[in-house]
């Protein structure tokens, strides 16, 4: 069999695979094949294969059994091709792409909330070393990872958890979400390897999703869409973008980012590489090329509040210095903390944060503290995403938890927070694992016969 065959017979088998494993889905999809839904139902498709990781022949193939879209009925479109695919006669074909991209609109309960309380949640934290295991402990096993990169958090977290889980009854669910574009030459080793994608898509003890080419702080189409629930038991972000998330624009103004981007980063500009747009930046002699937004800022209020929003728990894992004061500045009390117009840098940071600098410089590797011991935290945190219904009024935390280092025994992480030990001229990275506040916004969990996520 040739290696085109190959892919092609990989990816028909895989399909198979996915319909054995979701008969509401395939009962769900006869809608989405009506004729007057068709149209869309086949843009959506190929929306979703060009988005897709899969390797370009199968993203193609499929492409071209879909007519580009120009299909306007089951009869305009090419049985072989598509049988090729997945087996099926057209309109099953059809139905069967649509649950193996998921663009089936379920409704809001399939995403039944997890039951555990904030009091329940923040004993858990302080009592146990590794957060993680609050999976262990809930009814709803959920997990949204933020910028998931080569996906080896997501498989680290299943290799600890899924088979025990399953034991218990109860299937992890796990959805992850990138922003590099998966066709893109930009991003390296970021990028998920096929093998690993596969392996995390076919576990039949984990139910997994990856969306890439997917701006964290634009959920709304994936929502509508009903392919995100409305709470995890835990929402992880490891590595937090920097310059991304190291200044806040309520705090810092255009101008000074923007001279601070040049100060650190050297000289910068808009360019094309491959055909895409791409950010060139001067490092000494050599220009570097990154994603075009690579120097987006948006701060981390946005990404609390995105946290706060989604998670049971939520947990930042290998948070370098510079992201990590920025945030810490948004969840203390005192307005001294955050001065306007005032970058962090080594030389004031003692200053600014006194005391909780000195004890927080002086925290050994594997050490935990919780912040709300060394200073009072903010009790109405301003929201950073748009504040829609019912995300209205400010939020807090009601336990913080800064743990030095980048990796604990026993605790699944990310391979950018394995290759820290690397980095002799990294200062030590931190773990924030925080507790949110019930926000007077969270979804209400649907009421009757909520489903087990799967």
């Amino acid at each position: 069999m040739t290696s085109d065959s190959q892919q092609l017979a990989d990816f028909r088998s895989q399909v198979t695979k996915v319909l054995q494993e979701r008969d509401s889905e395939w009962e769900a999809s006869r809608r989405l094949v009506e004729a007057r839904r068709l149209p869309e139902t086949l843009n959506r498709l190929i929306d979703e294969a060009r988005r897709s990781d899969l390797p370009l022949l199968v993203r193609d193939s499929i492409t071209a059994a879909l007519k580009q879209g120009e299909a306007v009925r089951i009869q305009d479109l090419p049985g072989p091709r598509l049988k090729e695919l997945t087996g099926l006669p057209p309109t099953k074909a059809i139905r069967a792409l649509c649950v193996w991209f998921d663009v089936i609109e379920s409704p809001p309960s399939r995403w039944p909330i997890p039951s555990l309380s904030v009091p329940e949640i923040t004993a858990f934290v302080r009592d146990h070393q590794n957060p993680f295991d609050i999976l262990l402990s809930s009814d709803i096993v959920s997990v949204l990872d933020l910028g998931s990169g080569d996906l080896s958090f997501p498989l680290e977290l299943a290799n600890h958890y899924a088979s025990h889980l399953q034991g218990k009854g109860l299937k992890l669910t796990i959805h992850a979400l990138d922003r590099l574009r998966p066709q893109s030459k930009l991003g390296g080793p970021l990028h998920p390897e096929w093998e690993r994608l596969q392996t995390l898509l076919t576990r039949p003890d984990l139910s997994f999703q990856f969306i890439g080419d997917q701006d964290m702080c634009a959920l709304d189409r994936l929502d509508q869409a009903g392919k995100l629930a409305p709470c995890y038991t835990l929402v992880t972000c490891w590595a937090p973008a920097t310059p991304t998330f190291a200044y806040e624009p309520t705090r810092l103004s255009a101008d000074v980012i923007q001279g601070e981007l040049q100060r650190t980063r050297g000289a910068f500009r808009q360019t094309r590489y491959a055909g895409e747009l791409a950010l060139e930046v001067m490092h000494g002699d050599r220009a570097l090329l990154f994603p075009p937004w690579k120097f987006e800022i948006r701060g981390p209020l946005l990404l609390l509040d995105l946290l706060a929003r989604r998670g049971k728990l939520c947990v930042l894992g290998a948070v370098d210095n510079q992201v990590f004061w920025e945030l810490l500045s948004q969840v203390l009390d005192d307005p001294r903390y955050r001065p306007e117009d005032q970058p962090f840098t080594s030389e004031n940071l003692p200053s600014i944060f006194g005391q909780i600098f000195d004890r927080l410089s002086g925290l050994p590797i594997g050490d935990v503290v919780d912040l709300a011991d060394l200073a009072p935290l903010r009790s109405a945190i301003p929201r950073g995403l748009p504040t829609v219904a019912p995300y209205q009024t400010p939020y807090c935390f009601r336990s913080i938890q800064v743990r030095r280092g980048a990796v604990f025994p026993d605790m699944p992480a990310s391979s950018t927070a394995r290759k820290f030990h690397e980095m002799a001229e990294e200062a030590p990275p931190w773990m924030i694992t925080l507790v949110p506040e019930s926000p007077s916004g969270m979804p209400p969990a649907p009421s009757d016969n909520k489903p087990q996520i799967n």
